[in-house]
Formats: structure tokens, C-alpha cells, sequence
């Protein structure tokens, strides 16, 4: 399995970038089906979403948390799962 998997990849990288591209929506449309909503439809969700949370944040209704704070908690975790 592993020589196989090998020479799939020594094959895709073969490829252009556009047809890995095609290659790696085909394997996870493969793996979780086809996506419930077009492109652009996630897009647009997307960028209604982003727009809240930007307005959340603009309006001071979000807790901001400093960038060394939440690497140092990460950091603490991955430690202790380490262990």
C-alpha cells in the first residue's frame, strides 16, 4: 500500500496546478460528499459572516485576547498532551 501510495503521489505532482487542484476537490468530495450549497453561495456566507464579526468587534461586544496570551495557552496544551 505504501509503494502504491507512493506512485500516486510521484504522479500527481506530475501534474499542473490546476489539475491537482481538480485532483484534490475530487478526493475530498470523495471523503465528505458533495458540498450542500454552490461556491458562491459559501463564499457570500462567508463574507456575511466575517462582516459580523467585524461589526461585533467594532462595537466592543467581543472579548480580544493577545496574540502571546492564546499561543502561550496552546503552547501549555500541546505540552501536557505530550506528556
Amino acid at each position: 500500500m505504501v509503494a502504491i501510495l507512493q506512485e500516486v503521489e510521484n504522479q500527481a505532482l506530475q501534474l499542473s496546478p490546476q489539475e491537482r487542484g481538480e485532483l484534490i476537490h475530487r478526493l475530498i468530495v470523495s471523503l465528505e460528499g458533495e458540498p450542500e450549497d454552490s461556491p458562491g453561495a459559501i463564499a457570500k456566507a462567508w463574507d456575511e459572516e466575517i462582516a459580523r464579526r467585524v461589526a461585533d468587534m467594532e462595537a466592543g461586544r467581543t472579548q480580544w485576547i493577545p496574540a502571546e496570551e492564546v499561543f502561550k495557552e496552546i503552547d501549555a496544551l500541546i505540552a501536557e498532551r505530550t506528556r
